[in-house]
């Protein structure tokens, strides 16, 4: 059975708890064994890299060299690395290892809670295969980005709350090989109910089983 690990923390905007036992749940249903922690020490623990997921919940918060070099390592060895909105972009966004790891770090979401469209680029993905395009209602992240990762969904600004944004074409959607091991995110999921949008459920559920260790 493949061991998924869940930490969760930092801002309480996102929901971070709340989300954690919905991804819990989803994964649980598609066979992973789950552990579900607040405990951010988890980065420094032996267990990650027995691990086959890990997907942080976590806006903001700090991670020692020592783990995020641990992390790093973990993920190089084979360990799945995933996570939804603010996990991953947001997460520990002074630790330079993760940053490298993750591929994605956010900078902005323009007008807020705003309605957006989001456009699948690579259909015949695993992922994405089936899911047309689809509106959307939430943060609009723009994000900086690893130049290595394969964009599965985008979405285009149309500069109407920040001029600077004007027709940039921002990923939504990702994926990426670290090593021996596999990132995915989607910036989709601001709070615990964006996962009753049936499209962000079922992105996050394909992404988070396919970047599970092999």
């Amino acid at each position: 059975m493949r061991k998924a690990i869940i930490v969760w923390g930092g801002w309480k905007g996102h929901e971070p708890e709340q989300c954690a036992g919905i991804v819990a749940g989803l994964l649980a249903a598609d066979g992973f064994q789950t552990e579900v922690t607040n405990d951010l020490g988890i980065f420094g623990s032996p267990r990650l890299a027995q691990a086959d997921l890990l997907v942080p919940v976590i806006t903001g918060e700090s991670l020692e060299n020592a783990h995020a070099d641990a992390l790093l390592e973990a993920v190089r060895g084979g360990l799945g690395l995933g996570g939804h909105h603010g996990s991953l972009a947001t997460s520990f966004k002074e630790s330079a290892p993760f940053r490298y790891v993750s591929g994605v770090t956010w900078v902005a979401h323009p007008g807020n809670i705003t309605n957006f469209r989001v456009a699948v680029t690579r259909p015949q993905d695993p992922v994405m295969q089936g899911i047309p395009d689809f509106d959307y209602r939430s943060e609009q992240y723009y994000l900086h980005y690893d130049p290595s990762i394969e964009i599965l969904a985008s979405t285009t600004f149309t500069g109407e709350h920040d001029p600077a944004t004007n027709n940039v074409t921002m990923p939504v959607v990702f994926k990426r090989r670290f090593g021996a091991g596999r990132v995915f995110y989607t910036a989709l999921g601001h709070i615990a109910a964006e996962f009753e949008h049936a499209q962000m459920r079922l992105i996050l559920r394909r992404g988070l089983n396919w970047v599970a260790r092999r």
